[in-house]
């Protein structure tokens, strides 16, 4: 009932939707960057949409299935491959003991999510089985995948593979084309919007902004045309995923999962969350540009966005009840 990380990547954490309620001590959420992904991947095997995935980014890493599975992969497609077969991303693949999941060349996205049916065993840290790495704590040990670590299955899985193949890919396929945004995304005005000059107000929805090499899972930074404020002063307050700030040098910064509690520059808007996962898709060197919207526009989008997750989760579900029920 495991998976052995035969050859590591570059970054490879248990994940989930994250821990919150413990802003307030300095303590941040984290969780997966593309929460739409780990949704999708945890509907396709039957889990709840909150089982812990394993995230990965490239170059990931080569998986060898100690025992028979049922796995979906979604996110980005890093040219996934079983035994020098390639198999697409966005299905339910059932799995048979002894073969091994590469990756190839990056076609497009950033993270790739990995989900089995029944989920992973690990470790919890304040209800969630994230990982976070400066505590080291949750996920596998608290820190990421190496070479040589087993990552254990909850449960036992029968195998509905035919004789003679090492994997079966299930005939359906999830459709997340209404799920994401192609390169311009949404935000809402922040607390210190005002601060910012006419100028810089209407460059900021006029110019695109580039990703830079100095992003990670705490933060986006963008290049761009400079922006300027007027001269107050902020002292350290709170921010959260989305919160686009304006740093000193008149760029802006996007704060994702492992972003910090608290922060001192000004916050100009915050991307609206139905775009997050797009914009956590997108790789340093890519550009996109901001639209502002209402509260109002920002809750429909994500309204329907679950909507969508609900019709792809009823839809699956009755399928795979010819495979895994």
């Amino acid at each position: 009932m495991s998976l052995y990380i035969h050859k590591s990547g570059i970054l490879d954490t248990i994940q989930d939707a994250g821990r919150y309620g413990y802003q307030h001590l300095g303590i941040n959420p984290g969780g997966v960057m593309d929460a739409m992904a780990m949704q999708v991947a945890n509907i396709l095997v039957g889990n709840s949409i909150e089982e812990a995935v394993l995230e990965m980014h490239f170059p990931a890493a080569e998986i060898v299935f100690e025992d028979n599975v049922l796995i979906a992969l979604s996110g980005a497609d890093l040219s996934a491959s079983i035994d020098g077969t390639e198999v697409p991303i966005l299905h339910p693949v059932w799995i048979r003991k002894g073969t091994t999941l590469r990756f190839g060349k990056q076609r497009e996205g950033a993270r790739i999510y990995l989900a089995i049916q029944g989920g992973y065993q690990a470790n919890q840290w304040l209800h969630s089985y994230s990982t976070h790495l400066k505590v080291k704590a949750g996920g596998f040990e608290g820190r990421a995948l190496q070479k040589n670590d087993r990552l254990f299955f909850k449960v036992n899985h029968d195998s509905f593979i035919p004789a003679g193949k090492n994997f079966l890919i299930l005939p359906w396929q999830a459709n997340v084309s209404e799920l994401y945004t192609n390169n311009t995304f949404q935000f809402v005005r922040g607390a210190e919007y005002e601060w910012l000059t006419i100028p810089s107000k209407q460059q900021l929805e006029k110019n695109s902004f580039l990703i830079s090499r100095q992003s990670d899972r705490m933060g986006y930074r963008l290049e761009g045309e400079i922006l300027h404020a007027t001269g107050k002063e902020l002292i350290s307050t709170a921010v959260t995923r989305g919160t686009i700030q304006l740093l000193p040098d008149g760029q802006l910064i996007i704060l994702m999962a492992d972003h910090q509690t608290t922060g001192g520059y000004p916050r100009v808007g915050h991307l609206i969350s139905a775009d997050m996962p797009s914009l956590a898709q997108m790789n340093s060197g890519q550009s996109f540009t901001l639209q502002q919207a209402t509260i109002e526009m920002a809750e429909t989008k994500w309204m329907q966005q679950q909507s969508n997750l609900r019709q792809l989760q009823n839809a699956c579900n009755f399928r795979l009840q010819e495979y895994v029920y």
